[in-house]
């Protein structure tokens, strides 16, 4: 029969990588998937323009950043008047 070398590995090792998604400038500060602003580099690098849904998400992540910048400038300025 034809048995295995016991020595030999039987699966090569799964390698994962954690800085898939990301931009290069971004892996050398050292952000990858597991930093909370590396995973939103990847998310947001995975998106694809042509999918309606990952524009939807786009704009969603966008206003979810602008709008308290918005409600920030207002009250600063509402708030001088």
């Amino acid at each position: 029969m034809n048995e295995p070398d016991p020595r030999e590995p039987l699966d090569p090792p799964l390698v994962q990588s954690t800085a898939a998604g990301i931009p290069p400038d971004a892996r050398r500060m050292g952000f990858d998937r597991n930093t909370e602003q590396g995973a939103l580099l990847a998310l947001t690098g995975s998106l694809d323009p042509a999918k309606p849904g990952h524009k939807v998400v786009a704009w969603l992540l966008l206003l979810s950043v602008a709008v308290p910048g918005v409600f920030v400038l207002l009250s600063t300025l509402v708030g001088r008047a």
